[in-house]
């Protein structure tokens, strides 16, 4: 099928940048959040970008325009209506995503496919509850969504092939490039490095080495581009927290068992740099 216009549910840091991205791919896009705040909040931010790129020369003062003339923002799910393609990224909560994708289910135009940006959680169960199970998949993009080239496409037992076949072409058009993956607790990516995250915390909790000698031996001694507690701090400390507890529930690993420092630290509002503080401090 064709995909013309497209939704996303959430237009948070993660909902935002994949609503931007597909927007400025050529999509009409649609983006709808829970209340005003939230949504200038999204937009402004979406926005504040365009206007960097058109100012460092990346775009045209006229991509620009388009790019602003493709985006809409809505508190009203009904908007989702005509949208052949539903993107959620909302909280990474199941009791939360198993509320929504029926109300999603029932707005939505019989052909609409209904994807979710969930990094680690069962997408077989968020299809169960729709009537379309066989339009339904994971398509995780990683953070700065504009940004980073990888989307991790999760197949279900139920997804068609159809499905697969139209996210991946989906996921091309938007300049990434997409893997498959199996229906799984942490996919590929997370399945892999959630437990280095872990044990990171853990060496600095039982006093192995200090925060920023774990993070320059990374660096300097791996060639990773960021050290373990930079990026925790990146990908937002309850989001690690939320992943793991996936993983956990789902295989009983003791490597992929929240360590009690990064609990204490998410119950305390520390979830790195979107809160303003994690193991790092921002302005």
């Amino acid at each position: 099928m064709a995909i013309r216009k497209v939704g996303v549910v959430g237009c948070g840091l993660m909902g935002g940048g994949i609503a931007q991205t597909c927007a400025q791919s050529g999509y009409e896009t649609v983006v709808c959040e829970v209340s005003q705040h939230l949504l200038d909040k999204g937009l402004t931010r979406i926005y504040a970008a365009w206007d960097m790129m058109a100012s460092k020369g990346k775009i045209s003062q006229g991509q620009l325009e388009e790019n602003r003339s493709r985006l809409h923002g809505t508190l009203a799910m009904e908007a989702l209506a005509d949208c052949d393609l539903v993107i959620e990224a909302v909280i990474e909560n199941m009791e939360e995503k198993l509320r929504l994708f029926p109300a999603l289910d029932h707005i939505l135009k019989p052909g609409a496919l209904l994807l979710t940006n969930t990094s680690s959680l069962n997408v077989t169960q968020m299809g169960a509850v729709t009537k379309r199970a066989d339009k339904v998949c994971g398509l995780h993009f990683f953070n700065p969504a504009p940004v980073m080239k990888l989307v991790e496409i999760v197949r279900t037992i139920s997804t068609s092939d159809e499905t697969l076949e139209t996210v991946r072409e989906f996921a091309l058009s938007l300049g990434k490039t997409p893997v498959l993956a199996k229906d799984t607790a942490g996919f590929i990516v997370n399945f892999l490095l959630i437990p280095y995250l872990l044990a990171a915390i853990r060496m600095l909790e039982n006093g192995m080495a200090s925060r920023d000698d774990i993070d320059a031996a990374m660096k300097l001694g791996c060639g990773y581009p960021m050290g373990p507690f930079t990026l925790l701090d990146y990908v937002g400390l309850d989001t690690t927290m939320w992943a793991a507890e996936a993983i956990y529930d789902e295989y009983k690993d003791p490597l992929y068992a929240p360590p009690p420092l990064l609990r204490r630290m998410v119950q305390s509002g520390m979830y790195g740099k979107k809160s303003g503080r994690g193991f790092y401090t921002y302005e």
